[in-house]
């Protein structure tokens, strides 16, 4: 059964095929109508102990769209998820978040709510669940949306009020306390605030680092002592031209590492110089022997330096970089050739040694051809080395990777990757489920989904019950 609602109007439907934007091409293309659809065609099996909702970001621009200026990065956010149970795919929905600027051209009703800074945008990058509630995600000073099971909007969130300004589009969940941890910035401060949020759903610490020139810190690393803080050379520019990027690289800026003590204040902030280039997305961190912490994260040797910045464009490759803490050093080596973005490792092991992590191996050329952005995905093991690839066939699409473990006690790869990948012969998407100890064998299932879901961004394993949240058995 399928249910169409809430399609703009048929005029957008032109957009994709009448402007080079590669942004609004081919497999970025947006989709315009919201579509709820229930018990999904599945081929192979889908392991039964997978109870709960698969769920992604990414954005989705509503009309009107110019395309002379739109880029990947502004589109309005639209979830999409799967909720599987007992062997069965139960349903596939995607809905825009709802943003005054969203309902208002949907024709709804506002969702009335907080506002930092009057800003008001639909978060499109990451969606993730705690304590309770499921949040879209955004960087830049904008909140966090709130979602119900079915992926309607509650309205903005702020932490029951505990939220001292915006928030990230990354944080990250310390499996061993339970408590979130972020870094966010906003284009309006002069610093960045490291922020702690407690297992009851509010923040209980707040640091708010100094730094110069706004720089765009997506993400950061935790350790189990340590807050890492990447201060690298793209910052945002807003003199430049209306509509114009407004990030770019600053050649003159010097590209740093901030080691801040979880207990510690701003001015406990370690500064060690990097080589200069950016970092969208660690993979993991972990200290040991006492001195030594070792990162692995995808870098790019520099980004957004051109008139036209296309990310794809500039390879990443995956990297390990050892901090020597008594040196005051930080020494980057590359681990692999391949172009790879939206790393990830088992939640389970964040903060920690962990020997596997997963990737996305990049498409020669990205988004500049509009065909997609993922070739194929790729498990690394960091401890002997050597990786295997699941390939995606010619026309096909694959996005990031998320390692659900078989069980709460199981071994650090024994579980599933799931991801959603385009299939050029249906012309539509699927949720792909991998065993993760079998990588390169291919999907143990593929849930059809019954259109194609657009190149986004991040996504979340949300089980049925998960601690401090009530159940989304419905």
């Amino acid at each position: 059964m399928n249910d169409a609602t809430n399609g703009p109007a048929s005029t957008a439907r032109d957009l994709a095929g009448a402007t080079a934007n590669p942004y609004l091409r081919g497999l970025f293309a947006p989709v315009h109508d919201e579509v709820t659809a229930f018990d999904l065609p599945v081929t192979g099996r889908l392991p039964e102990t997978l109870r709960g909702r698969y769920l992604r970001n990414g954005p989705n621009p509503l009309p009107p769209v110019d395309p002379a200026s739109y880029h990947w990065f502004g589109g309005e956010g639209m979830v999409h998820g799967v909720r599987l149970r007992d062997g069965r795919a139960e349903w596939y929905r995607n809905r825009w978040v709802r943003s005054d600027a969203v309902a208002g051209r949907l024709g709804e009703k506002l969702l009335h709510g907080p506002r930092h800074l009057g800003m008001d945008f639909a978060p499109n990058t990451h969606v993730q669940s705690f304590a309770g509630h499921c949040l879209a995600l955004v960087e830049g000073g904008s909140l966090p949306y709130e979602l119900d099971p079915e992926l309607y909007t509650i309205g903005p969130f702020t932490f029951h009020g505990t939220l001292p300004g915006g928030f990230t589009a990354h944080p990250a969940v310390d499996p061993h306390s339970g408590e979130m941890h972020a870094v966010a910035y906003c284009l309006t401060w002069p610093y960045v605030q490291y922020l702690v949020v407690g297992t009851d759903g509010r923040v209980r610490r707040r640091v708010d680092v100094p730094v110069d020139g706004h720089p765009m810190m997506h993400d950061f690393s935790l350790t189990v002592r340590y807050v890492l803080l990447y201060d690298l050379p793209v910052v945002f520019d807003g003199r430049r031209a209306p509509g114009a990027f407004p990030w770019h690289w600053d050649r003159g800026r010097p590209a740093r590492l901030g080691v801040l003590p979880r207990e510690g204040g701003a001015g406990d902030v370690r500064w060690l110089e990097v080589e200069p280039c950016f970092v969208f997305h660690p993979m993991n961190a972990y200290e040991h022997d006492g001195r030594f912490i070792t990162v692995h994260l995808v870098g790019y040797e520099r980004l957004f330096d051109g008139e036209r910045p296309v990310p794809e464009l500039c390879p990443a490759h995956l990297e390990r970089w050892t901090v020597d803490l008594a040196a005051g050093s930080v020494r980057r080596v590359r681990l692999d050739d391949r172009p790879v973005e939206f790393p990830r490792a088992d939640p389970r092991r964040l903060a920690r040694r962990h020997r596997f992590g997963y990737a996305v191996r990049a498409r020669a050329g990205g988004s500049g051809g509009a065909g997609g952005f993922g070739a194929g995905l790729v498990k690394y093991d960091l401890a002997r080395g050597g990786s295997e690839e699941f390939r995606m066939p010619p026309g096909g699409d694959v996005g990031e990777g998320v390692f659900v473990p078989a069980s709460p006690g199981a071994a650090e790869d024994e579980g599933w990757v799931l991801a959603f990948a385009y299939d050029p012969l249906r012309e539509a998407t699927d949720l792909v489920v991998l065993a993760a100890q079998d990588f390169a064998a291919g999907p143990v299932a593929r849930v059809h989904l019954p259109v194609r879901v657009p190149v986004g961004f991040h996504g979340s394993w949300i089980p049925d019950h998960e601690p401090g949240r009530d159940s989304y058995d419905r």
